[in-house]
C-alpha cells in the first residue's frame, strides 16, 4: 500500500510516493512541469499549426495556459471550449466569450483538442511504469483554489472563504483543512472527481504543515514563528504559535522583493496589515487574528533565497521542493488517521 501526494503549483507539480516502513528520504519523488505549463505548450503547438483550438476536460489552475489561449486568439485563430474547461479561463461564461472563446460541446471537425486537467493520471501512470514503480492506491492533492466566483474578484472570494473558515475554526491550523473540500472549491472537486476518495486540500495549509515537518521549525512553533512559502507563482506568509494562526497573507511572488516582503511581514506581526493593502498591490489578500511579535522567520519554496536570504531555509526531510507533499502527509494523518 502506498500514497501518491501531488502538490500542484503554477510552475511545477511536486510528487511523492509514500510507503509505510520506508524512510521518507528514500521515497520515489518527481518535480515535473505543472499541468498548467504542460497544457500551455500543447496550446502553443496548435497555434503554430494555425488550427482551431478546442479545450475539453475539467476546470484547472490558470496561468500560462490561459495566456497561451490569449496568444492563440491574438494570432487570429478560433478557440472553443466546453463549459467545464472554459471555467479555467473565468467562472463567468460572458467573460470567457468576451475574450474570444466560443463555449460549445461541438467544435468544428478540424479543431485540435487539448484536454485541461490538474491531474495528469495517464501520463503519470506511463512514467511510473517506465521506472517499474507501482502506481499507488491512495491519493492526496494540493491545489490553490480561488472558489467558484463568477461575479466577485476570485482573489477577494478566496480570502473571504479562508477567513470565514479560520473564524469558525477558532483560527486553528486545522480550520483550513476540509475533507471533502468546501462546496465552493470547484478546482478541488474537479480533481476529486478524477480521483474518487482522494484527499484534496489547498496549497496554503499544505505548505504550512509541510514547513512544520522541519525539526528546526518545529522547535520554534510553541514560542511563535513566521512561515513563508515562496513559490513560483505565489508567496504565502503566516504567523503561527502552537496550533493557532495569528495572521496570513498571500501575494504574487513576481510583485515582491526582499525589503518589501519583510515590511509586509512586520505589519503582519504587529497586526496592522490589511487585506485591502495586499489586494491593491495585486496580491490575493490577508486575514488577521491578532499580533504576534515573532522575530524568527522560516522560509521554504523555490524562491526562498531570492526573497528571504537571511531567514532560516526550511527543508523538511532534506527536500525543500517537496514541502507541500510532506504537508499532505501531515494533513492525511490529521484528517484520516494513520497513513496507508
Amino acid at each position: 500500500m502506498s500514497l501518491l501526494a501531488i502538490d500542484i503549483g503554477r510552475g511545477t507539480q511536486d510528487i511523492l510516493v509514500f510507503k509505510k516502513g520506508q524512510p521518507v528520504e528514500n521515497s520515489t519523488k518527481f518535480v515535473l512541469p505543472s499541468p498548467n505549463v504542460v497544457i500551455a505548450e500543447k496550446i502553443a503547438v496548435v497555434t503554430r499549426q494555425k488550427k482551431p483550438l478546442f479545450l475539453s476536460g475539467t476546470v484547472m489552475g490558470g496561468g500560462a495556459n490561459v495566456q497561451a489561449v490569449a496568444r492563440h486568439i491574438r494570432a487570429g485563430l478560433p478557440a472553443y471550449a466546453t463549459p467545464a474547461s472554459a471555467a479555467t479561463v473565468h467562472d463567468n461564461p460572458s467573460r470567457v466569450g468576451a475574450m474570444g472563446i466560443t463555449i460549445t460541446g461541438c467544435p468544428p471537425p478540424d479543431a485540435v483538442e487539448v484536454v485541461t486537467t490538474d491531474y495528469m493520471e495517464p501520463a503519470l501512470r506511463e512514467t511510473f511504469a517506465l521506472f517499474g514503480v507501482p502506481f499507488p492506491q491512495h491519493y492526496a492533492f494540493a491545489v490553490q483554489d480561488h472558489g467558484f466566483s463568477p461575479e466577485k474578484s476570485n482573489r477577494v472570494f478566496r480570502f473571504e472563504i479562508m477567513e470565514a473558515a479560520l473564524v469558525q475554526g477558532d483560527w486553528q491550523i486545522s480550520a483550513l483543512l476540509h475533507d471533502p473540500p468546501l462546496p465552493e472549491m470547484s478546482r478541488m472537486h474537479a480533481v476529486r472527481a478524477q480521483a474518487p476518495g482522494a484527499l484534496v486540500i489547498d496549497t496554503g495549509p499544505a505548505a504550512i504543515l509541510g514547513a512544520l515537518c522541519d525539526p528546526v521549525v518545529l522547535e520554534h512553533k510553541e514560542s511563535g514563528v513566521v512561515l513563508v512559502n515562496a513559490g513560483n507563482g505565489h508567496t504565502l506568509c503566516v504567523s503561527v504559535k502552537g496550533e493557532e494562526i495569528y495572521g496570513i497573507f498571500e501575494h504574487h511572488t513576481a510583485a515582491l522583493e526582499s525589503k518589501h516582503l519583510r515590511a509586509l511581514i512586520r505589519k503582519l506581526c504587529d497586526g496592522t496589515l490589511t487585506g485591502q493593502e495586499i489586494f491593491d498591490e495585486g496580491g490575493h489578500g490577508a486575514a488577521l487574528h491578532k499580533s504576534l511579535h515573532a522575530d524568527w522567520i522560516a522560509v521554504t519554496g523555490p524562491n526562498r533565497k531570492a526573497l528571504l536570504p537571511g531567514a532560516y531555509q526550511a527543508a523538511p526531510f532534506g527536500d525543500m521542493m517537496l514541502t507541500g507533499c510532506f504537508g499532505l502527509l501531515s494533513a492525511w494523518k490529521r484528517l484520516r488517521g494513520t497513513l496507508p
